[in-house]
């Protein structure tokens, strides 16, 4: 039975179109990978790019981005709102189908190896492709950003899991293996950033709140709108509509509300019936039996 992983990498340009393009050719450019997605955000200055194939096709798609992004991208004339370390800043990959998580594991570390070695950028692995307990967070490894590598790649602890040192213009990859994520961004009717960052605060699990759940409070300049920026590790634990009633119930308490909301990428279609089922109070709701597709052939 044929083998299918989803790849996600989020590349660190989202202002020059023509340059995102390129980046997105490169991926196509392998035949049986197919792009589902990609979308830009201007303060972020961020690309989500999202495509599927066959684990083999996929890793070499993977590394043909990195080639193309450290040829257009230089980190040391970016800037953005949303932290980064590369040019291509993360690149996980995800099992779809007949793909067990070691082997996901093992794809995510041939994929660092060939980008090391094809690309000349180096490598950290994170999550379940980790090498050390330390690695596990997205969040930890990309700490210091771009500027802080040369200090963090001096530790030992900090030496990258492939190459050395790291990239003078394209700085470090952050590939890893992991489940299905969900980018969802929540604007809130005000400009003061410090509110995004309090309700964020809340809502993620690093300071208490829910189990699954990333959070960072960020300001949209070109908008002048404060944002809560939300990764779902895992829907299934903690779902989309929990954590926005809760973030419409914390903007209450500071006097303003939800502006709106943003999937970033893709979503299973079961996390967002779930919270239309949630809004439209829908009791004794089985999702397996009462959504028509799923007894389609």
């Amino acid at each position: 039975m044929n083998k299918l992983i989803e790849c996600v990498p989020n590349i660190s340009e989202g202002r020059r179109p023509e340059v995102v393009a390129e980046c997105v050719s490169a991926v196509a450019s392998v035949e049986g990978v197919k792009v589902l997605h990609f979308t830009s955000d201007y303060d972020h200055n961020r690309t989500v790019i999202t495509f599927v194939g066959e684990p083999e096709k996929v890793i070499e798609s993977a590394v043909r981005l990195c080639k193309k992004a450290s040829e257009l991208i230089d980190l040391r004339i970016h800037s953005g709102e949303h932290p980064r370390m590369g040019a291509v800043d993360v690149c996980p990959f995800i099992p779809v189908k007949n793909v067990s998580q070691e082997e996901i594991v093992e794809y995510a570390k041939l994929a660092g190896k060939r980008i090391w070695e094809e690309a000349g950028v180096p490598v950290y692995l994170y999550e379940k492709a980790a090498s050390a307990p330390h690695r596990v967070n997205l969040a930890d490894v990309r700490k210091g950003q771009f500027e802080g590598l040369g200090e963090k790649t001096s530790l030992p602890e900090w030496q990258p899991d492939f190459g050395t040192s790291f990239h003078p213009s394209a700085g470090i990859t952050i590939v890893g293996a992991r489940e299905f994520l969900i980018a969802f961004n929540i604007e809130l009717d005000t400009d003061d950033v410090e509110i995004a960052k309090k309700i964020a605060k809340t809502i993620r699990f690093s300071s208490g709140g829910y189990p699954c759940v990333k959070a960072l409070g960020l300001m949209l300049h070109k908008t002048n709108t404060a944002q809560v920026s939300i990764n779902f590790t895992d829907y299934k634990v903690t779902s989309l509509h929990t954590v926005v009633d809760k973030v419409r119930e914390e903007a209450k308490k500071y006097g303003t509300t939800v502006k709106c909301t943003e999937l970033i990428g893709l979503s299973p279609m079961k996390a967002l019936i779930q919270s239309a089922a949630h809004y439209l109070e829908i009791k004794y709701f089985d999702y397996e039996k009462q959504v028509f597709e799923n007894h389609l052939i």
